[in-house]
């Protein structure tokens, strides 16, 4: 009886000293997190190994967000943007690499799309106020659509900043949101996660599957509140949408969104959504702002073009048509 008792109690030292050296793991898992951002809801969703790993990216992605809100949002005093649309028609203004870099890329796809893409909509859009139903007069309208020109931003050297005439405005609001996005999945990615899903608005970015299973991302119906028209296996990829009801007001019959063709200072009407698939959310966010101003037949030819990208316009007879990559 003494020989089992110390016998236990040798095996008892021997699987406590085990738990020590060893610890229990982390169980692996999925971490998730909504919250609110750049004025839009945004969701983070991300497998991990480690418990202490999967929360701490979850607030280092949202923190990514805000960082990016802070310099590029209009409605903060202290961007960027801010301060170069107060300053840089009267003296060039130094803003940052980062900033100054996402300029390029919106000033390449202006020339690209023969001005459909053009970040100075702003120069009228800052007339709009969709809340309060609120749009500029004829005559505001017909002083202020000449300013949408993106050949009036002038990018200098040592990234400087100038506007060629006053009344110029700009608004990254057709690409920051996928350029936020596509920053939180490479800080994911960085930090060696495999699988993760980031969603902000309209605009989605997917690193590798879901675990052995695509992804499922779904198209939103353009005129029912929780509809959807179609859902798309996806892995590894970004999708953004661009939709006539994001922020709009109806009066006299007349839908008026946020999203401005630059040729009127006016809204399109011959599309309700366009969604676009490619490598990064950057390029996807602004390319389907692109393809809903060209509107459908100007759009697809753009985008069977473009061989890295597809496209599903919804017309405003509600119907789907699809680019050739997708289509087959």
């Amino acid at each position: 009886m003494r020989l089992l008792f110390i016998r236990l109690q040798w095996l008892f030292y021997v699987l406590s000293a085990s738990v020590l050296l060893f610890p229990a793991p982390a169980y692996a898992q999925w971490y998730r997190l909504p919250f609110q951002t750049m004025g839009t809801q945004a969701y983070v969703e991300l497998w991990a190994e480690d418990a202490s790993q999967g929360k701490t990216l979850l607030t280092d992605v949202q923190s990514e967000f805000e960082r990016i809100n802070q310099l590029m949002s209009p409605y903060i005093a202290s961007s960027e943007l801010s301060q170069v649309n107060r300053d840089a028609a009267t003296n060039p203004v130094t803003v940052g690499a980062e900033f100054y870099q996402l300029l390029q890329q919106a000033e390449q796809l202006a020339g690209l799309s023969d001005g459909a893409f053009d970040i100075s909509f702003a120069s009228v859009g800052f007339s709009y106020d969709y809340r309060q139903h609120i749009k500029p007069s004829a005559a505001e309208l017909s002083s202020q659509q000449p300013l949408i020109n993106y050949r009036l931003i002038t990018l200098l050297a040592n990234n400087q900043v100038r506007f060629t005439q006053q009344g110029v405005k700009i608004d990254l609001g057709g690409i920051a949101k996928g350029y936020a996005v596509e920053q939180a999945i490479g800080l994911l990615a960085k930090a060696g996660i495999k699988h993760a899903l980031v969603t902000a608005g309209g605009d989605t970015r997917l690193l590798g599957d879901k675990r052995g299973r695509p992804w499922l991302v779904a198209i939103k119906h353009p005129r029912k509140a929780d509809g959807i028209v179609a859902q798309l296996p996806l892995s590894d990829s970004a999708i953004s949408t661009s939709g006539d009801y994001e922020r709009f007001f109806i009066e006299d019959g007349v839908r008026y969104h946020h999203i401005l063709d630059p040729k009127s200072g006016q809204s399109p009407s011959g599309l309700m959504s366009v969604t676009v698939l490619g490598p990064d959310a950057t390029r996807t966010d602004a390319m389907s702002t692109t393809l809903f101003v060209m509107g459908l037949a100007r759009g697809m030819a753009f985008i069977e073009q473009q061989p890295e990208f597809e496209a599903i316009f919804i017309s405003s007879e509600h119907q789907l048509y699809f680019s050739s990559g997708l289509a087959q």
